[in-house]
């Protein structure tokens, strides 16, 4: 997969965390939106985790000095 490909799947993890974070304060009201938002926000933080690995291990391809 290509590095631009990867930061921009990065770019739109983070826009669906900022909408889920939203709906999660909408949700004070709604106590399955506050739920299923939460469960979206830890699935998102593993997405989070999955692509910061790969472009971490390809940063350390294209410049294995910086160690």
């Amino acid at each position: 997969m290509e590095h631009t490909n990867l930061n921009e799947i990065n770019s739109k993890i983070r826009s669906m965390k900022t909408t889920a974070r939203e709906l999660s304060e909408m949700g004070e009201d709604f106590p399955a939106l506050a739920r299923n938002t939460a469960r979206i926000l830890a699935s998102l933080k593993m997405l989070e985790i999955n692509i910061c690995d790969v472009l971490d291990a390809e940063e350390q391809e294209l410049h294995p000095d910086d160690c």
